[in-house]
C-alpha cells in the first residue's frame, strides 16, 4: 500500500476509494444523514436519561466514536483531493503567466517560476 496523495493515486482514473469516498462524502453532506446522527444522538441522550446500564451506554458511545472517526476519515480524504485541485489550477494560472510573458525576466518572473510546483518540495 502506497501512502502517497489521494490526487495523485491511479493517475486521471480514480480507484475503489476515491469512488466511495466521493459517494460517502455525498451522503453524509445529505438531510438524511443529519437525520441520521440526530437520531444517534437522540438515543444516546435517552438511554442516559433511562438509566439502562452501561453495556447500552458503551455500545451507543462506541457507534458515535465510530461514526466519528469514518467521517474524519472522509473528511481529510476530501480536504487533501480539493487541495490538490486547487494546487493544480494555481500552477496552470502561473504557467500561463509565464507564457504570456514570454521572454521576459524580472524579479516577479523568477519569483512566479520558482513557486510552480512548490507543494511537491515540502
Amino acid at each position: 500500500m502506497a501512502l502517497q496523495h489521494p490526487a495523485d493515486r491511479g493517475g486521471d482514473e480514480r480507484g475503489w476509494f476515491e469512488r466511495f469516498a466521493e459517494s460517502a462524502s455525498r451522503f453524509t453532506s445529505s438531510p438524511l444523514f443529519f437525520v441520521f446522527c440526530v437520531g444517534l444522538v437522540s438515543l444516546t441522550v435517552a438511554l442516559h436519561v433511562a438509566d439502562l446500564g452501561v453495556k447500552w451506554l458503551l455500545l451507543a458511545g462506541d457507534a458515535m466514536t465510530a461514526v466519528t472517526l469514518l467521517l474524519l476519515a472522509l473528511l481529510k480524504n476530501s480536504e487533501l483531493r480539493s487541495e490538490r485541485a486547487v494546487q493544480r489550477k494555481l500552477d496552470a494560472i502561473a504557467a500561463a503567466l509565464l507564457e504570456a510573458q514570454g521572454g521576459a525576466s524580472g524579479k516577479a518572473h523568477a519569483d512566479l517560476r520558482k513557486v510552480i510546483r512548490m507543494e511537491d518540495e515540502t
